[in-house]
């Protein structure tokens, strides 16, 4: 009997995470060696360096989280459930405050499923902390390119 690997795999992505092969930006001189003396050692470093490989899986962690949530729930609901909350998420983000008014996202947070999430974010950036402050009716102006 003959099994598909996409019916095994519910067509989620793997969790492994796959080695790429990078570019490096090496601005080579005349000879074909990198010019310390204006890139300097430390950018040669960055560049040589490898980083781990669980680093390009943390950087796009909510990502793959959101893609596999979206993939789980085409499979179990159909392809209307994603296809409705993407648009949901779409009008969303649409929605707009004035600038001088810090917005909690709280509609786009319940869509998404971050409410009951407690990140960095919710702890260190709070209103009271937040060191610019304009007068709301320079920061409109502003906005609207009349200043």
């Amino acid at each position: 009997m003959k099994v598909l690997k996409h019916s095994r795999s519910f067509a989620l992505p793997s969790v492994k995470c796959k080695p790429e092969q990078e570019d490096f930006p090496f601005s080579d001189g005349k000879f074909g060696v990198p010019e310390v003396m204006t890139d300097g050692l430390s950018s040669v470093k960055n560049a040589l360096e490898v980083s781990h490989p669980l680093m390009q899986s943390e950087l796009n962690h909510r990502k793959n989280v959101d893609k596999m949530n979206m993939t789980i729930l085409r499979n179990t609901q159909g392809l209307h459930a994603p296809l409705r909350l993407a648009m949901e998420v779409k009008a969303v983000n649409k929605v707009g405050r004035l600038p001088f008014l810090p917005s909690s996202n709280v509609m786009f947070e319940s869509l998404t499923g971050r409410d009951i999430e407690i990140d960095p974010v919710d702890v260190f950036n709070i209103p009271e902390s937040i060191e610019v402050a304009g007068m709301p009716h320079a920061v409109v102006e502003r906005s609207l390119g009349l200043l």
